[in-house]
């Protein structure tokens, strides 16, 4: 069976599965500690109910989904529990795990300082080695944090938007302990790996986004039941981001060493996760 999305209570999760097997697809609801989770049996058919889902929570009350529950299951009325922002802001929490929020409230909090006029301060204090005079080698949490660091509110977005889909996937369907360990290890060696490139001067969650891309590539080929496959086109998408960035072709200040380094930590991580 594989996830696809969380609801906030039974009453949703048994409306939007009415509604789902009326249309050919078999599916359950798991309860879960953040929510009721939506399984559906068949690979093939993931897609489909994903869509379904997600036009469900912007619109539970419609009558398709009490029609179905007359046809399918018991007379139950799609609840109203909440405004479509409200309905966003659920499937926002239930869709990520407590080290996947702590991660990205981390970063936010670090991007608004450097934009409140503490940017040189946090760099200074966060940067990789050699990025401050008064870097010393005791300071070794200067090997991660940079990965905490963002310079524009593009790269945040796009570096948190990836981190929740992939690593809420993560850590709601293989568990909290896995992402950590790729969050520490991939958040440490590409930066390394990028210091020797290109110089201290870099930051971003990039790295760690590449290795969990790399994880659920390599995990959904070897173990497809853990339910974290990423889509061929997508893998594709960031695989040829990542060859641009070497060719210097967007004139962008791109951190391609730890790029690779971590999509290298994610799938090494995913081949021995598959292999257990």
């Amino acid at each position: 069976m594989l996830e696809i999305g969380r609801l906030p209570n039974t009453r949703a999760a048994l409306a939007l599965i009415d509604y789902l097997r009326g249309q050919g697809i078999e599916c359950k609801m798991v309860h879960q500690e953040r929510g009721v989770a939506i399984c559906v049996k068949h690979a093939e058919q993931v897609e489909a109910a994903r869509q379904a889902f997600f036009d469900f929570i912007r619109n539970p009350g419609d009558n398709k989904y009490r029609q179905a529950s007359w046809e399918h299951g018991d007379n139950r009325q799609a609840p109203d529990y909440g405004a479509p922002s409200l309905q966003l802001f659920s499937q926002f929490i239930t869709g990520a795990g407590p080290l996947t929020l702590v991660v990205m409230l981390a970063c936010i909090i670090i991007f608004a300082a450097m934009n409140l006029g503490g940017e040189e301060t946090v760099f200074n204090t966060l940067g990789f080695f050699g990025s401050s005079a008064d870097a010393t080698p005791a300071q070794v949490w200067r090997l991660f944090t940079p990965s905490l660091l963002h310079f524009s509110a593009l790269h945040i977005v796009f570096n948190l938007m990836w981190w929740w889909i992939l690593g809420g996937r993560v850590e709601n369907r293989v568990g909290s302990q896995p992402l950590l360990l790729l969050l520490l290890v991939a958040g440490t060696l590409p930066n390394l790996v990028q210091y020797f490139v290109a110089g201290p001067d870099f930051g971003g969650l990039s790295g760690v986004v590449y290795a969990l891309l790399g994880y659920c590539w390599i995990m959904g080929r070897l173990k497809p039941t853990a339910g974290i496959e990423v889509q061929p086109a997508i893998v594709g998408f960031m695989l040829l981001w990542l060859a641009f960035g070497f060719t210097g072709m967007f004139g962008l200040s791109i951190a391609n060493g730890a790029h690779l380094a971590g999509l290298l930590v994610g799938m090494a991580q995913g081949w021995l996760d598959g292999r257990k």
